[in-house]
């Protein structure tokens, strides 16, 4: 592995799978310039980036943010009810 390059994977999961995808790219990429060269907007046409939160490790945070070597940019699924709706509903 070259010292001028980061190894990153980014994540997306349904509930059918997993994709994961890892990655080379120059230090100082963004997390939104790590998606965008994973290809995964291409193979999952419905993620929309300007309305789904991503994270690193569970942690949220913008696509701004600059990534490091052994990050894993995950793309976050709208939850399908808001889960304190759902617990009343369940009481």
């Amino acid at each position: 592995m070259a010292a001028d390059v980061i190894e990153v994977e980014v994540a997306y999961a349904t509930p059918a799978q997993q994709l994961v995808i890892p990655l080379s790219l120059e230090p100082g990429s963004t997390a939104e310039q790590a998606i965008l060269a994973s290809g995964l907007l291409q193979h999952v046409p419905d993620i929309d980036l300007d309305n789904q939160p991503i994270g690193i490790f569970g942690q949220p945070c913008k696509r701004q943010h600059i990534v490091q070597t052994g990050d894993r940019i995950e793309i976050y699924r709208p939850l399908p009810k808001d889960p304190m709706k759902a617990r009343r509903l369940r009481v």
